[in-house]
């Protein structure tokens, strides 16, 4: 989707990735089909471009800091770093004065016997390559605490006492070279098995009071990062109306693909513009809208037409033609090579006149799609 973006601006592309089937580098002009901290592919990058970015937040940082040294990278690799690591991250925005969740670093047997009583049940998050809710682990007292560390093969790790959620949102921001910042309105999000589902966006969908405050706080999360590129900043909203920040992804976002099909500059533009020096305007949404997470399980339905359990079977299309005959339906493939379990495999946005209605559709298409019903928490 990105590089559609540049691509539709009338730039040529280029993308390392070490997937020989990767799909942006399919569709992109050069694909250099290498591993990430390969010293000559990373030469043949800075080689092709003017300006280098980063679509997956475990990329190594020292590959983008290699890469600074020849081009300008967006975001730095400082920010990514910082991304990657859930202790340096929650420093950061503590630094920033954005709340957190109470939380306690585990890097030791020591820090393990003082974590705090009141930080339980909590959930045990290791620091590092955790995504899509991998490497977390909920823990109701000390015993499991410990046997959960003892799993993660006693990984530096961060503890979070469990909070009374009343919902999650999420703010997807785009800085420039200059400072400049815009930002999207503020996205209701459901998560299920820890991975984003449904993704909610209109005028209704939170109340004034937690979205001005996340999007204040996802800026300056972004200015103390001297953040240059499209940041996403999720949020867990408190049954009391309170905000605590969770976590941040230095890149477009899942819970932004909606931008493409409802808002006049998408989320993949205000990153090609941050790339090129290009003006930030501010995007402007002119539909309502919901957005549908397809996984590889679509693929994977339990039970044939007749009732009977599909067991081992091949992977079935799933009913494509009959969700793009709905109004205001908007389907996203992602052109990855096989489908399985967990795995995104595209997403689909329902736009039109009213939330009532798009939500009527999104209801009708899950249902299309064998996705759960209600779509909402």
């Amino acid at each position: 989707m990105l590089v559609h973006a540049a691509q539709r601006m009338g730039y040529l592309t280029a993308v390392l990735d070490p997937d020989a089937d990767s799909p942006a580098g399919r569709v992109s002009h050069h694909h250099i089909h290498t591993d990430y901290t390969d010293i000559d592919g990373l030469a043949r990058l800075a080689g092709l471009a003017d300006a280098i970015t980063t679509e997956f937040e475990n990329v190594p940082a020292p590959s983008l800091e290699h890469l600074a040294v020849a081009r300008p990278v967006r975001p730095g690799a400082a920010a990514v770093a910082i991304a990657q690591d859930r202790v340096r991250e929650k420093s950061h925005f503590v630094s920033c004065g954005v709340d957190c969740a109470p939380y306690a670093v585990i890097e030791t047997d020591e820090q393990m016997a003082l974590v705090p009583p009141n930080l339980l049940p909590g959930i045990l998050k290791t620091a590092r390559l955790g995504y899509d809710g991998k490497g977390q682990q909920r823990v109701s007292d000390r015993e499991e605490l410990a046997a959960a560390w003892e799993s993660a093969g006693q990984v530096p790790c961060v503890l979070e006492k469990l909070m009374p959620l009343d919902y999650e949102c999420s703010v997807i921001v785009a800085r420039g070279q200059d400072g400049q910042v815009v930002h999207f309105p503020p996205q209701r999000n459901l998560h299920r098995n820890g991975i984003l589902a449904v993704t909610e966006v209109h005028a209704q969908n939170i109340p004034e009071a937690p979205a001005r405050l996340a999007v204040n706080s996802a800026i300056a999360i972004a200015e103390g990062l001297q953040y240059v590129g499209v940041l996403c900043v999720e949020f867990f909203v408190l049954s009391d109306g309170s905000l605590v920040v969770n976590e941040m992804a230095p890149r477009p976002h899942n819970s932004g693909h909606w931008t493409l099909d409802a808002c006049d500059v998408s989320q993949f533009e205000l990153q090609v513009r941050t790339l090129a020096g290009l003006p930030l305007t501010a995007p402007r949404q002119h539909s309502p809208a919901l957005m549908l997470n397809l996984l590889g399980d679509l693929w994977f339905p339990d039970v044939d037409t007749a009732g009977a359990p599909r067991g081992a079977q091949a992977p079935v299309e799933p009913r494509w033609a009959d969700v793009l005959a709905l109004p205001g339906a908007h389907l996203h493939l992602y052109g990855k090579a096989g489908a399985r379990r967990g795995r995104k495999m595209g997403h689909l946005t329902l736009t039109g006149d009213d939330i009532e209605q798009v939500r009527s559709t999104a209801d009708f298409a899950a249902a299309l799609l064998g996705l759960p019903i209600p779509l909402s928490e």
